[in-house]
């Protein structure tokens, strides 16, 4: 099970914003406590500044009881093959946030942990530019006018535990730690983070913002997104009334001023119908191939979380969409129950932010 947490000025919700509330941050570094063997002290790893790939931009410090955690648990080697479980999966059918992260398209929060919500703004189309032969008249003179909107920020995270029993045969049989619960909780994570961008819900949490809103919205469910109707499904269409479909959002997103590039997600059952021949009289050329000709279309992608008949476009751009990141997906220990039972949590702050002009234009097309 995956659960989302959510802090903002009005109010906290789950065990980890409650904690965050009590203690005033979390240093994430001093979840990560680590066994040393040699001198049977608890220590933990912080990064120092510099290249984060060098040895000597890490430093290793003693933690004391006042800490979160007494004790380590871990030794560090075992910590290393948490991380690697971690990794592996982490890139796993992330296809809508990995695209985010691929185009630049990141905002990343300055303090992770401290950062409840987002405050943002939106501008106005103001002031304009006028043709004179003197360069005295003067040209309208209105100011932007600017709203504010707010964004909860979410901590993700799916727990699992280790107990003593299982780690002791570990160590005693020389056999690596059982990944397994890492890579199913990192994999629930990824799931719960492509939700949010490819759902038909919102998440509303706290302060609204002079528009009244304050939610994580999805591609699917923004209230300013342009909705293009789908007659019928792909699976009985002809191609050519495919291509219609897409040229009817390309069109919807240019009416919306916004003009390109795009990439076009598609739900599962509609990857290998894309991947027919457009017709008999062209043989080899795909449907795909055919709607990648199409000028300003990117890319194709195949989205399993997406919806059945339901296709989106999207710009790529920034005043589009965007992921704020605060932490990435990182696995953290977490309480300790007793001498038997250490718990963990994959977890990780980031959330995706589709967006719209204060006119309300969108570069998001959604075809259903």
């Amino acid at each position: 099970m995956v659960n989302m947490d959510l802090m903002t000025p009005n109010g906290v919700s789950g065990p980890v914003a409650n904690y965050m509330a009590q203690q005033g941050h979390i240093d994430p570094n001093r979840l990560r406590p680590w066994f040393n063997t040699r001198d049977g002290r608890t220590y933990v790893t912080i990064y120092g500044g510099g290249d984060p790939k060098k040895k000597e931009s890490y430093r290793n410090i003693e933690i004391n009881r006042s800490e979160i955690q007494t004790y380590g648990t871990l030794r560090r080697d075992e910590w290393k093959q948490l991380d690697e479980a971690l990794l592996r999966i982490s890139e796993f059918r992330l296809g809508g946030i990995q695209d985010l992260i691929d185009n630049g398209l990141v905002y990343n929060l300055g303090n992770a942990m401290g950062t409840t919500v987002l405050e943002y703004h939106s501008m106005s189309n103001a002031m304009e530019a006028v043709v004179t032969m003197d360069g005295v008249t003067r040209s309208s003179g209105d100011r932007p006018t600017y709203r504010y909107h707010y964004m909860p920020i979410p901590v993700i995270h799916s727990d699992f535990e280790i107990n003593s029993r299982s780690l002791a045969a570990s160590r005693s049989l020389g056999n690596p730690l059982d990944v397994d619960s890492v890579e199913r909780g990192t994999r629930k994570v990824n799931e719960q983070l492509e939700s949010l961008l490819f759902g038909t819900g919102s998440y509303t949490f706290g302060d609204k913002g002079e528009d009244g809103r304050n939610s994580i919205y999805s591609y699917l469910s923004h209230p300013d997104r342009n909705k293009v109707t789908l007659s019928t499904s792909w699976a009985s269409q002809t191609a050519a009334l495919i291509i219609t479909d897409v040229m009817n959002m390309k069109q919807a997103s240019i009416n919306a001023k916004h003009y390109g590039p795009w990439v076009l997600y598609i739900p599962t059952a509609y990857e290998t119908i894309i991947d027919q021949d457009y017709n008999a009289v062209t043989p080899g050329t795909t449907i795909r191939e055919r709607i990648l000709k199409i000028a300003g279309i990117k890319g194709i992608k195949v989205i399993d979380t997406l919806p059945a008949n339901n296709v989106v476009m999207v710009q790529m751009t920034s005043d589009v969409v965007r992921l704020i990141k605060g932490m990435g997906i990182q696995v953290v220990e977490w309480q300790t129950e007793g001498q038997f039972i250490t718990k963990y949590k994959v977890m990780t702050i980031q959330v995706p932010q589709v967006r719209a002009d204060q006119d309300g234009h969108s570069g998001v097309v959604h075809l259903a």
